[in-house]
């Protein structure tokens, strides 16, 4: 299962909105939709949150067995 709980912690740490990510970087309402339900991003996304985040792989998503 996917969890995107290190996401939201790491945003807030950051001041980050989901606002934001849209609004300022491009990221496209759906993939905010998908995030919030714990649904697959591309790889793309993840590379491009960890961009704007200045953060690795594992402060956004973490798998769960």
């Amino acid at each position: 299962m996917i969890s995107y709980a290190p996401l939201w912690d790491t945003m807030e740490s950051q001041g980050i909105t989901t606002y934001t990510l849209i609004n300022k970087y491009g990221i496209n309402p759906r993939t905010i939709h998908n995030l919030k339900h714990n649904q697959s991003i591309t790889m793309h996304t993840l590379e491009q949150l960890c961009e704007i985040l200045n953060c690795q792989a594992e402060s956004v998503v973490f798998f769960e067995r």
